[in-house]
């Protein structure tokens, strides 16, 4: 089953993906004409309500607030009254912000974690199909083999011929002849036994790939429906993510202003409006230097990684991360610190590892960069229940590629990524026991063992 969970191909205004695109914020903030009065009254009661009723997947109608301007602010001043309504509506602004927030990122926790849940329960099923059709098949090759080694021992009974033997021993008159003839029929006796044996194996394995063709196909359908659930949980997951961070960005950007408004009206000093808005262009100044840095850094580091993968080839690299040749990257530098399949339980400060490891584990320090392995566009880019901040990467032909554990991002839901990208950067965040990545190949939605997979593509 091909897993390509729905997802708009909204792309990131920014590197970081700290705020919504344009796009995002026509879809998540629409137009609308609100009195400032009923605006205090929508400030006030849609936090109750989000934290009431929770932020579900289709709730990413915006908080349209009638944020005051510093003119609004300069004429409040103008008498008591005025001011200390405007004080209270602010006030009040900010709070239903900040509720607002809180509100969002639970109700991004709980889809997130519902995600999860359903992630592994379809993983686990798709993995128990497998191995009934395995042990199916190797019940039919078992029946198979059977039934030829039955048909060698008839084709050799015919051949020496039972019946004559016992005809000639009927009519000997001979002692010898007879005892010769006497070890030949037992020895037929015993090819007829060996061959009853045979062809009971062979009927018995036959029936029991049947019956475990049957389970498997039970399985297979259990396993698509599971897939159908954790595909709805993801886009609400995503969604709820969006919405998230939707509301972190509102308040992000009008909480500072709503802070230094509030200040001036309770200054009793003889501070003016236009020193208040001084700061804030400046702040703002300096806020903006910082982005345009931080997006230099940014863009250097990935000229970076691309000029180690070219320069590394196949290597996978201790320390640099995103060695490889052609298409495909290593995800992470470091050592390989634990593999695809079994592993013992290990537990830390109340959080215990799975005994079965769906990926590689990566250990190459807190904050060292993640790569894209392959060039294609993120799907899914939200906490995700154990995997902690999750990355999803679908690069087409049925493969896809998780990245979990995440401190931080570099990319936005929607977006499409070059092989060799920072798309994150290795924290401890979900089930983990430490600053890793956590890495993934999934295959129809099915997980695979990724380092074979890496391997043949020159990657490690």
């Amino acid at each position: 089953m091909n897993v390509d969970f729905r997802s708009d191909a909204r792309a990131a205004s920014e590197d970081c993906g700290c705020a919504p695109t344009p796009a995002e914020q026509r879809a998540l903030w629409p137009s609308s004409t609100v009195t400032r009065r009923g605006a205090i009254a929508v400030g006030a009661f849609g936090a109750i309500a989000l934290t009431a009723l929770g932020l579900s997947a289709g709730t990413q109608t915006a908080f349209a607030a009638d944020y005051p301007s510093w003119d609004d602010v300069q004429r409040a001043k103008a008498s008591e009254s005025a001011k200390a309504a405007e004080i209270t509506r602010i006030e009040q602004l900010i709070q239903s912000l900040t509720q607002r927030v809180a509100a969002a990122e639970a109700a991004a926790k709980v889809a997130g974690d519902e995600f999860y849940a359903a992630q592994q329960a379809y993983f686990e099923q798709a993995e128990r199909a497998d191995e009934l059709q395995r042990q199916a098949d190797e019940q039919s090759k078992i029946a198979d083999e059977s039934s030829r080694k039955a048909g060698q021992v008839a084709t050799q009974l015919y051949r020496s011929g039972g019946d004559q033997a016992a005809l000639e021993l009927f009519l000997s008159d001979s002692s010898s002849g007879a005892d010769d003839l006497l070890s030949r029929l037992g020895s037929m006796d015993k090819l007829l036994e060996y061959n009853r044996t045979v062809a009971d194996k062979a009927a018995a394995a036959r029936d029991s790939a049947q019956a475990l063709s049957d389970q498997a196909k039970t399985a297979r359908d259990e396993r698509d429906r599971l897939q159908k659930v954790a595909e709805e949980k993801m886009i609400k997951a995503q969604e709820a993510a969006n919405a998230a961070q939707a509301a972190l960005a509102e308040r992000q950007n009008n909480l500072t202003t709503l802070q230094a408004q509030l200040a001036a009206l309770k200054d009793k000093t003889a501070a003016t409006v236009a020193a208040y808005q001084e700061g804030e262009r400046k702040r703002k100044e300096e806020e903006e230097r910082r982005r345009k840095v931080e997006e230099e850094r940014r863009r250097r580091e990935a000229e970076e990684a691309a000029k180690n993968a070219q320069n590394n080839g196949g290597g996978g690299g201790g320390g640099g991360g995103g060695g490889g040749s052609g298409a495909w990257r290593r995800p992470h530098g470091g050592r390989i610190s634990s593999y695809y399949g079994p592993r013992p339980v290990s537990c830390q400060n109340g959080r215990c590892g799975s005994s079965v490891h769906g990926g590689l584990d990566f250990a190459n320090g807190c904050g060292a960069a993640i790569y894209a392995a392959g060039s294609g566009r993120v799907d899914a880019r939200f906490y995700n229940g154990g995997y902690g901040n999750y990355v999803r990467i679908q690069h087409g032909g049925g493969i896809a590629t998780g990245y979990a554990h995440l401190s931080r991002y570099a990319v936005s839901h929607g977006q499409h990524v070059s092989a060799g990208q920072v798309i994150g950067y290795a924290g401890n965040t979900g089930n983990s026991l430490g600053c890793h990545l956590h890495f993934e190949v999934y295959r129809y939605g099915g997980r695979i063992n990724p380092y074979p997979f890496l391997a043949d593509r020159g990657a490690l």
